[in-house]
């Protein structure tokens, strides 16, 4: 038996505990509590010092197929342009670049306390990274199509791509997912209801998306054009989050990243559907999207988690750096519910029942932040933009 305390620790399942302890037995948890209390076990005792002992971040949303495009994007212009650049800088870069980003990728989620991501992947070319990597992992096999010919096609080859990946992973998960509602067809989002998905999608993203399904946008019609996509399309006249009702897609355990556009008719939906919105601070206001109106999302009833997007779009994948941009955008907003985000919020999303809360029985996938001596509110630091954590191991 293992016991690790600190001047704080935030279980989430339950209010911080200054001077808590955490008993860990087989890399599980066996108690949780403060010095004296019934039950306590006996085993060493590791004190880590003055700071805060949490559950093991999850990144609920996250491209780290991505990384190699750390700082190559520019961000300035919209979005538009900003998936154009993109989409061109993907096809300009070879397989060792993207391996060598995958690694820095990977090595910056372990280093900053992150446990579990849900990862975007187009390609699925990584997945012997991730099974050698600390992570847990849900890999989203996200399809792009327009053009409503080709949705057999994609959905034949998804099955046999995710089929042959799941034979492949041994820990890691992987789950057909689409991209977005305005860059996949409406017959191959159909194809992915009728067969149980998606698992996940962009939603609500950006003002562009919400153009294009209300009465159609110039500029999204021009980008599918240029990339060969010229369909004859007629707005459903619906919001992106009405639009996926009425196509089936908005079901129990869906990942939504973003949420960013949607009105209180759309989060009422979000939330009696049972749909897990993933918001991404950082990204989205480097790239001009707009700010999910998290309190309102909140008290619809919305589960909510936390999620970086990818270095294409924001400048590291330390998820306490969006924790951080998401206090200041709303003071008001209570620092333990965007704790809870960055944790069991993303655990339950991605449906990792052992992870992102400290209580008997769960995952000992532990972080750790240290903080000076005169720490007073452990939850308000964990969303300061000073807190830095790092993994915490059974043999630390």
């Amino acid at each position: 038996m293992h016991l690790f305390t600190g001047s704080w620790v935030v279980p989430v399942a339950g209010p911080p505990l200054p001077g808590g302890r955490v008993a860990v037995d087989g890399g599980r948890i066996a108690w949780v509590g403060r010095a004296g209390d019934p039950g306590q076990p006996d085993g060493t005792l590791t004190d880590l010092g003055d700071g805060v002992l949490l559950p093991g971040l999850v990144n609920a949303h996250t491209h780290l197929e991505l990384s190699h495009l750390a700082g190559k994007v520019e961000r300035g212009g919209g979005f538009v342009r900003w998936v154009d650049a993109l989409v061109k800088a993907r096809a300009a870069a070879g397989e060792p670049e993207v391996r060598a980003g995958l690694r820095e990728g990977l090595a910056q989620v372990e280093s900053t306390g992150t446990v579990a991501v849900g990862d975007v992947s187009n390609a699925l070319a990584h997945l012997d990274l991730l099974e050698r990597s600390p992570l847990r992992a849900v890999v989203f096999y996200e399809l792009l199509g327009w053009d409503p010919a080709r949705a057999p096609l994609l959905l034949e080859a998804a099955a046999r791509v995710t089929e042959e990946a799941r034979g492949r992973a041994l820990r890691t998960r992987v789950k057909a997912a689409a991209h977005a509602p305005h860059s996949v067809s409406p017959a191959l989002l159909g194809g992915l209801v009728e067969r149980g998905g998606p698992a996940a999608i962009h939603l609500a993203e950006s003002p562009t998306e919400t153009r294009f399904l209300g009465e159609g946008d110039a500029e999204w019609s021009d980008f599918l054009r240029s990339r060969g996509m010229d369909v004859a399309y007629t707005p459903p006249g619906q919001s992106p989050v009405q639009y996926l009702e009425g196509a089936g897609a908005l079901r129990p355990g869906l990942v939504a990243a973003h949420c960013i556009h949607a009105d209180a008719a759309d989060r009422a939906l979000l939330a009696r559907r049972g749909v897990h919105a993933v918001i991404c601070p950082r990204s989205n206001a480097a790239l001009g999207s707009g700010t999910a109106d998290v309190p309102a999302l909140l008290a619809a009833g919305v589960r909510l988690a936390l999620g970086t997007d990818s270095l294409a779009s924001v400048e590291s994948l330390d998820l306490l750096q969006d924790a951080a941009l998401l206090q200041r955008t709303f003071p008001a907003l209570d620092p333990g519910a965007i704790v809870r985000m960055a944790t069991l919020g993303g655990a339950e999303a991605l449906g990792f029942e052992g992870l992102g809360a400290l209580a008997p029985g769960r995952e000992a996938l532990m972080a750790w932040a240290a903080a000076g001596p005169d720490l007073r509110d452990p939850l308000a630091f964990l969303t300061s933009g000073e807190a830095r954590a790092r993994p915490v191991t059974e043999a630390a």
